[in-house]
């Protein structure tokens, strides 16, 4: 039997057990729980209010309802807008390849869509699920564990990510078809736009092009002579002071290996760089100096 300090102590340690079963990052941007610590039959409630984070969930048990609204810059222009946001706001969450133990539906309007199932023996990875929302309304997401009779290698895990300067370009609902425009060329406006607000812009050759028909996308391996801009180190540097990096589209454009110098721009998607406009270097020098000739310019752009 434990004496009165040794209960003390035992009460202590559960409660530190417990806080670290739930617990919210810093920055509250991400949350880590375990079911182990739910009621039976509950739904526990978690807030966040970041552009992107995470949710672990360990040894899922019961349900997690999941609110996200995150304060997010108004007036966003996406590189293929034509000026003006939509107002939409697109959210995307990626399962991790070891997803397990719960489904992800879409709650919305009082009905859910089921986003992501239950994958027990999936051999292929799981794939990115995007949906969009007016703004004012919230997303909420709700996480359905699975019976299972042995939970111990259950962890439903996944990363999300909300923008509201995303247009069909980046819209990776790999479920459904509705990529309009996602693959038509940008005009000059939209390019010279996508130079200013990208969160990369980069001049290089393409070097060759994967295609994953699993995951329906093309990997563009690029040699980048010039980086005018790259959120994190997307382009590294490699032999002979080169930068080397790969660039993601669509499987459906049919992206094709060709010679010349290309102006590549894009948005970076859980930390992966995704095609937005991609002109030939002549073409955009071309329609970068007629706006500027006219004083129309968004922004500058250093001559080589």
């Amino acid at each position: 039997m434990l004496s009165g300090s040794g209960c003390a102590l035992w009460i202590v340690l559960l409660s530190h057990l417990e806080t670290a079963y739930a617990s919210y990052s810093e920055d509250q941007c991400s949350w880590m729980g375990s079911g182990l610590s739910q009621q039976p039959g509950s739904v526990e409630q978690i807030s966040l209010h970041c552009a992107e984070g995470s949710l672990d969930w360990l040894y899922p048990k019961g349900a997690l309802r999941l609110s996200l609204s995150p304060r997010l810059p108004s007036g966003a222009v996406g590189p293929g807008g034509e000026g003006r946001s939509s107002g939409l706001i697109t959210a995307c969450i990626k399962p991790e390849e070891t997803f397990r133990g719960a489904q992800i539906y879409l709650e919305r309007d009082g009905v859910l869509e089921l986003l992501v199932g239950d994958r027990p023996d999936s051999p292929r990875p799981p794939r990115v699920r995007c949906f969009s929302r007016p703004p004012g309304e919230k997303v909420a997401l709700f996480l359905q564990a699975t019976p299972h009779q042995d939970i111990s290698r259950r962890i439903a895990a996944f990363q999300y990510e909300l923008r509201g300067d995303w247009n069909a370009r980046l819209s990776l609902d790999s479920n459904t078809v509705h990529h309009e425009g996602a693959c038509r060329p940008c005009n000059d406006t939209e390019i010279l736009m996508a130079v200013c607000t990208s969160d990369f812009v980069v001049r290089g050759n393409i070097r060759s092009v994967l295609n994953d028909e699993d995951l329906r996308v093309s990997v563009i391996k690029v040699s980048a002579s010039r980086v005018y801009r790259q959120k994190y180190s997307l382009f590294p540097t490699g032999g002979r002071l080169t930068k080397a990096g790969e660039i993601r589209t669509l499987l459906q454009c049919g992206v094709k290996p060709g010679a010349g110098s290309f102006l590549f721009t894009g948005r970076v998607h859980f930390g992966e760089a995704w095609l937005g406009c991609a002109p030939r270097y002549k073409d955009f020098r071309r329609a970068y100096e007629e706006a500027r000739n006219a004083h129309e310019i968004p922004c500058e752009v250093a001559s080589d």
